[in-house]
């Protein structure tokens, strides 16, 4: 297992567009999981899958919600069947701040 990750707050504020794509990729009970998972280490898709005891093409699409929310960072290297995309958490904390 690789050393935890180092990770930031997520500070939302005055930003409607992002506080919604985050509320909305966290409120998923998979998507909640795969970040708690990534908390610890970085794992490519295939683990992630394996981790979560879905398929790699569901496991995949969540991880892409969640890169959008930039939630999730993902980078790919070279695997023993071509590539692999491997993902880390960006955030450990998640604040929303509401505000008129």
């Amino acid at each position: 297992m690789t050393e935890a990750i180092p990770t930031t707050t997520l500070n939302l504020k005055n930003d409607d567009e992002q506080i919604i794509s985050v509320s909305k990729a966290i409120a998923s009970k998979t998507r909640w999981k795969i970040l708690k998972i990534l908390l610890d280490r970085e794992l490519d898709i295939s683990r992630l899958a394996e981790a979560m005891e879905q398929t790699e093409a569901n496991v995949s699409a969540q991880v892409k919600h969640l890169e959008k929310a930039k939630l999730v960072t993902c980078r790919y290297e070279p695997g023993e069947h071509g590539v692999r995309k491997i993902c880390r958490t960006n955030v450990d904390r998640i604040e929303i701040h509401l505000t008129k």
